[in-house]
């Protein structure tokens, strides 16, 4: 589809060349981003019949804006978390727009402005027990290769507090063994990369792993890959720890009491049981590869209830024991701009 408007060459530069190129945006961020925008093209086609290649800025004024973000949670039913997710991707797009052409974009990006964040409600993070860490860790087993895959994967995830994406993007050379452990060359959110050093006994798990693949002399390859595919997607780490969160909650039913465990409540735990074993949080914030330190002083509260409780050193008994575009309704697919799908 040919893009005659301001608007979408505006947004086809922003999609195309500064997300990626100038800003580093990472892939997760730029889908996101392009969800908004395929969102709000859906509800301009079908709510204000306006075709995706006829939208201006001048469409964009308070009320429309103001609609569109009713839209998304009555019809949609979005979150107002997510809704606040839409509405950054749309002010950031309005503020690159507004550089590109100022007398175009000025009403849109004014609008914006006047639409506020919606208040979201303060959940509290799940964090595993040192027993409840052990107990995940035995439930895959080695007697199969999905078994083995699984224990070394969870195995990972705690000892590194690395992000699920992070895992799957893991190839052979950005792991460089040691006589300590192992460091992890882990390239992370906004492709930025940092230097994680993991444990002794995680790091002979993962060596022994990458034996037994038979990967070691190949550079490139990834560590952990699904029955049918080389790379792992993050869905199968989700479709994996549902799995034996299932497990562990059927067969230890005094443990795992909480409902919203996912992949990244590993990645909470790992920090908290640092932050328990003394490590100072400016360590732990460049360990987990948070922007500002404020977003790794929220596990200062999360360890608050377990911090007078008698722990071992971090490094010496971390192992206790052996969203896609949203899809289309009634638009047509046709009217969507190939840089967004």
């Amino acid at each position: 589809m040919k893009n005659d408007t301001a608007f979408m060459r505006i947004l086809e530069s922003y999609i195309g060349t500064y997300l990626p190129v100038m800003k580093g945006a990472g892939n997760n961020t730029i889908l996101s981003y392009k969800s908004a925008f395929r969102l709000l093209i859906e509800f301009l086609y079908e709510k204000k019949g306006i075709c995706a290649d006829k939208i201006s800025f001048a469409d964009l004024d308070y009320n429309t804006l103001a609609d569109f973000f009713n839209w998304i949670e009555s019809d949609r039913k979005c979150s107002a978390s997510t809704k606040n997710q839409r509405l950054s991707a749309l002010l950031s797009f309005s503020k690159y727009a507004q550089n590109q052409d100022f007398d175009a974009a000025c009403t849109f990006r004014s609008a914006l402005l006047k639409i506020p964040m919606k208040k979201t409600q303060h959940k509290k993070r799940s964090v595993f027990s040192i027993d409840e860490v052990g107990i995940i860790l035995s439930l895959p087993g080695n007697e199969t290769s999905i078994g083995k895959r699984d224990t070394v994967l969870l195995s990972v995830m705690y000892a590194s507090g690395a992000r699920s994406q992070e895992i799957c993007d893991l190839v052979v050379r950005n792991i460089h063994f040691n006589g300590h452990g192992a460091v992890l060359d882990i390239n992370g959110k906004g492709g930025k990369s940092r230097k994680v050093p993991i444990p002794l006994p995680c790091s002979k798990m993962l060596k022994e792993y990458i034996s037994y693949r038979r990967i070691a002399g190949q550079p490139d390859r990834h560590v952990f890959s699904s029955q049918t595919h080389e790379y792992m997607s993050v869905a199968g780490i989700e479709a994996l720890f549902k799995k034996y969160i299932r497990k562990a909650k059927e067969q230890y039913p005094s443990y795992f009491r909480e409902d919203n465990y996912s992949p990244h409540t590993m990645r909470h735990t790992c920090a908290s049981h640092m932050l328990e074993s003394g490590v100072p949080i400016a360590v732990i914030k460049n360990f987990l590869g948070h922007a500002s330190i404020q977003t790794t002083e929220i596990y200062a509260e999360i360890s608050q209830e377990t911090v007078n409780k008698k722990l071992i050193a971090w490094n010496q008994n971390w192992h206790a024991t052996p969203e896609n575009g949203l899809p289309f309704s009634n638009t047509e697919e046709k009217q969507m701009p190939s840089f967004l799908k």
